[in-house]
């Protein structure tokens, strides 16, 4: 039909020969939409001065001048999208036969502003269900820098997939799927997929240009579903593609096993993680903690701003004396309006946590310098709290934090303004070891996985590795985030990498991947996250390799599968709180609920609220029991040997239990499914055969399918949702992320 050429003036170029034939008209400012008419009898443009023209008609558009859009919908509408004086998003639909040359004479049909921002709309429109699509700037956690609609005989029609985009972002091209939610791949759903437009032209330019007019060939929905799937891509062996055809027929092609697909994700898009869908969800009103008042919001940055273990949740108080509230997650309900207990510290909180080996234990470092230990009575507190169990002394100024030996019982580390990290056995209240070599504030610590290291990040900018049974002095060191707003540190890979998570030198929060063996030569891989002015606070799970990340005030939960080889970070789906939250504190593993699948269990803080936060990932085979993500898991909640043994040289390990129940199968066990039937594609033996041959062919093959029930169908093989979490949900899109 042509080619069109858009400058000042609205142009229309024949491509076969090298000259314009018409100029339409002079336009008075820059000409920022063109859409023809599904017929190509017309032509409408939008421009920045506000109009709205439909050769020769045209009208005012929107009262802003800022970027605007123009699509013809059903019969002779037109939807158009740009700004109003309040710079609010409008997206107005139009009547062309009633457009007039008299600017204001005509009104739209309806008008609706959607909010205020600077990007722009991207329109689509799909003409067999008349689904029409706004997108603004993010369909996805990613800038947008361009979307484009797929033809329509590329859906997966085995999925019942109505509509695909492909977002343009700085590094990927993702392909964003909608989907309407029925029992796909037993039935072709004809009503979602009546004869589309096919790819063979009508008629050439010149036809056109005589006045000709006639319509593009129609292809059948069925017999698209068998040219292309979602993100298949043809092998070298294949058969020749099939030619356009005006059709209606019948197809024996099926989706690619899982297989295939999964080797076309990989092409497309590099490696994906089986935890790439994983899902938060806070759990039933009736496990919170409501009612909750008098919250200290402003915890110090190395404080992760409250502290939870199996049974029960610490939160500091916005009250004179350093007074921190303690709560049973086994009492779940409305906090009552009367004063509670409370463990009074006599000076403001600086950081605080929970003794791993002993869900009684609370260890806060004060403002003082000082280290109180605090017994909880079994049950709870009944009364307040005003003298420690233990008090420890050495510190010269306020602490930074504190952490305890992941495998020693009562082996403390705290880091404190006097640039030292010192070790104390909680059972005789000594200070044991004193670190040096810091030259600023200490941002965070964390043990090495098999207890041996202490590995530190600091606001001089430095990464440090200690051996403190063998030096008081860093054994490596090398260079840390620029940023010097916070940081974190934790150990990945089973003690191969540390995972830092700070800013750069733009204040922009960073993820950064060391190797534990060679600090000095800097990071070895690094995420972007976003811009916030709270550090990231990681939880890293060893026996999944997820690291889930959030901020205090933040609502985002950030999830990463971390890999010891490249592209090392993974992303996966996120997680949104509907509020900001303090932060998530992660219960034991062995809270998390197996048969649902369920790989961490947090605790989410919100303003007057503790609410459980459940990840999960979406499996189908839930009667199994997922041994692929529930590996034999270490008992991390008990001592494996004392402070005395490991400072005299010992070393200890955690024991590993199996999370299997006993009534569940390992899905590694489950009986193997009869192998899925292929199918060549149906151009196969389509070519150079009869109309009759073609319909008769076609016929047989689909009767033999639905004859044949028992065969396995491939869609059985995936992974995803079970059927009563989405069948009754509308239309909706499923992102996704660069990783799928």
């Amino acid at each position: 039909m042509g080619i069109i050429k858009c400058e000042n003036n609205r142009r229309i170029y024949s491509e076969t020969k090298n000259y314009f034939r018409l100029v339409l008209e002079q336009h008075e400012d820059q000409l920022q939409g063109l859409a023809w008419k599904e017929d190509g009898s017309l032509l409408a443009s939008s421009c920045k001065i506000m109009r709205l023209s439909v050769s020769p008609q045209c009208v005012q558009g929107h009262q802003g001048n800022r970027d605007s859009r123009v699509l013809w919908v059903k019969d002779d509408n037109l939807i158009t999208t740009g700004f109003n004086q309040m710079r609010q998003q409008e997206v107005r639909l139009w009547d062309s036969r009633k457009l007039s040359s008299s600017l204001s004479s005509l009104k739209p049909i309806h008008t609706l502003s959607i909010r205020c921002f600077s990007g722009s709309f991207f329109m689509f429109h799909e003409a067999d269900l008349s689904l029409s699509l706004s997108v603004s700037h993010c369909l996805t956690d990613v800038s947008t820098r361009g979307v484009a609609l797929v033809p329509k005989l590329a859906l997966d029609v085995g999925c019942c997939e109505v509509l695909r985009l492909m977002q343009l972002t700085d590094n990927f091209i993702v392909p964003i799927s909608y989907q309407v939610p029925r029992k796909a791949g037993q039935d072709f759903h004809a009503d979602l997929y009546p004869d589309t437009v096919g790819h063979t032209p009508a008629m050439t330019a010149e036809d056109w240009w005589k006045g000709e007019n006639k319509q593009v060939l129609t292809s059948s929905g069925l017999e698209a579903s068998t040219s292309s799937s979602p993100l298949s891509t043809p092998s070298s062996s294949a058969a020749p593609s099939r030619s356009p055809s005006s059709t209606s027929g019948l197809s024996s092609g099926f989706l690619p096993s899982p297989s295939q697909s999964s080797r076309a994700i990989h092409s497309m898009l590099g490696p994906s993680s089986k935890f790439r869908h994983i899902q938060g969800a806070v759990l039933h009103r009736d496990t919170h903690i409501t009612n909750l008042r008098g919250l200290h919001l402003t915890t110090p940055g190395e404080c992760d701003g409250f502290c939870a273990n199996g049974q029960r949740v610490a939160v500091p108080l916005a009250i004179a004396g350093g007074q921190i509230a303690v709560f049973e997650l086994s009492q779940p309900g409305k906090l009552p309006d009367t004063a509670l207990p409370t463990i009074q510290n006599s000076v403001n909180v600086a950081d605080f946590c929970w003794d791993p080996f002993d869900t009684h234990k609370l260890v806060v470092a004060g403002d003082d310098a000082k280290i109180r230990v605090w017994q909880i009575p079994k049950g709870g507190l009944t009364e307040t709290l005003t003298e420690p169990e233990r008090v420890l002394r050495g510190h010269t100024e306020k602490i930074y934090s504190i952490k305890f030996h992941p495998h020693a019982s009562g082996l403390l580390a705290s880091s404190s303004y006097d640039l030292t990290v010192r070790l104390w056995n909680l059972e005789t209240g000594e200070e044991v070891k004193r670190l040096s070599g810091h030259q600023d504030q200490i941002f965070g610590m964390a043990w090495s996985p098999d207890g041996k290291l202490l590995a530190t990040v600091c606001k001089d900018g430095k990464v440090r590795l200690y051996d403190p049974r063998k030096s008081t002095l860093p054994v490596q060191e090398g260079p840390g985030p620029e940023g010097q707003r916070g940081a974190r540190v934790v150990w990945v890979c089973d003690g191969k990498y540390l995972l830092v998570s700070g800013f750069d030198s733009r204040s922009e929060r960073q993820l950064y991947l060391f190797s534990a063996e060679s600090l000095a030569s800097g990071s070895v891989a690094s995420a972007p996250a976003d811009v916030s002015p709270s550090t990231l606070i990681p939880f890293y799970d060893p026996d999944t390799s997820v690291l889930i990340l959030t901020g205090k005030g933040d609502t985002r939960v950030y999830i990463y599968e971390i890999v010891p080889e490249a592209p090392y970070f993974m992303e996966c789906s996120s997680f949104h709180s509907s509020e900001p939250h303090k932060g998530l504190c992660f219960l034991p593993k062995a809270e998390c609920d197996v048969r649902d699948v369920e790989v961490a269990r947090a605790i989410r803080l919100g303003k007057t609220t503790i609410e459980p936060v459940a990840f999960r990932v979406p499996r189908v085979k839930k009667e199994f029991f997922q041994d692929d993500v529930f590996p034999e898991t270490a008992v991390w909640w008990e001592a494996a040997l004392t402070a005395a043994a490991w400072l005299s040289g010992s070393n200890g390990q955690h024991r590993k239990i199996s999370m299997r129940p006993k009534d569940m199968t390992p899905l590694s066990e489950a009986p193997k499914e009869a192998p899925v039937r292929k199918y060549l594609p149906s151009s196969v033996y389509l070519e150079e055969k009869t109309d009759e041959q073609k319909k008769e062919e076609l016929l047989s093959a689909m009767v033999a399918k639905l004859g044949n029930r028992e065969d396995p169908l491939p869609q059985e093989s995936y992974e995803g949702v079970d059927e009563d979490e989405w069948v009754s949900k509308e239309l909706t899109p499923q992102t996704h992320t660069p990783d799928d």
